[in-house]
């Protein structure tokens, strides 16, 4: 799939302190580059000759919902015309641990009616990301 084919959104609770918003955006981002490196660019080199690290090379919104809004969304996230896109989750469980390994131990112990979701990053066809986000607003 081309570049033009595809596209990646991260919907957050607005509702959040400006500080959850911050995390729960930074850690799906960082999932997404490790899943797909390929949408890095290559590093640049301003006027200057000083180098920059490449970035996406797509816009990336950030979108505003609500969590039952993003409950929803991730309920339909399940089905099977949506296995194509690749979904990100940021939730209560993963914020409150300071370790992974406990974040591990207590994910084996939370049943997924039970998340309570912060934000969500969809990657993929942009008519399917679109049927899923395109009448949200973006976070300002």
């Amino acid at each position: 799939m081309s570049v033009n084919e595809l596209k990646c959104v991260m919907v957050v609770d607005e509702t959040m302190p400006l500080g959850i918003i911050a995390n729960s955006t930074a850690v799906m981002g960082v999932t997404i580059g490790k899943l797909f490196p390929e949408v890095v660019g290559q590093d640049v080199i301003d006027q200057s000759g000083y180098q920059h690290q490449g970035i996406i090379e797509f816009p990336f919104p950030i979108l505003k919902g609500n969590r039952d809004f993003l409950r929803n969304m991730r309920g339909r996230l399940y089905e099977p015309n949506f296995e194509q896109v690749t979904v990100v989750d940021f939730f209560d469980v993963a914020q409150g641990c300071k370790t992974y390994n406990e974040y591990i131990d207590k994910m084996t112990k939370v049943p997924e009616s039970a998340i309570d979701y912060f934000g969500l990053t969809l990657f993929g066809n942009k008519k399917q990301v679109n049927k899923l986000t395109g009448s949200l607003p973006l976070l300002r």
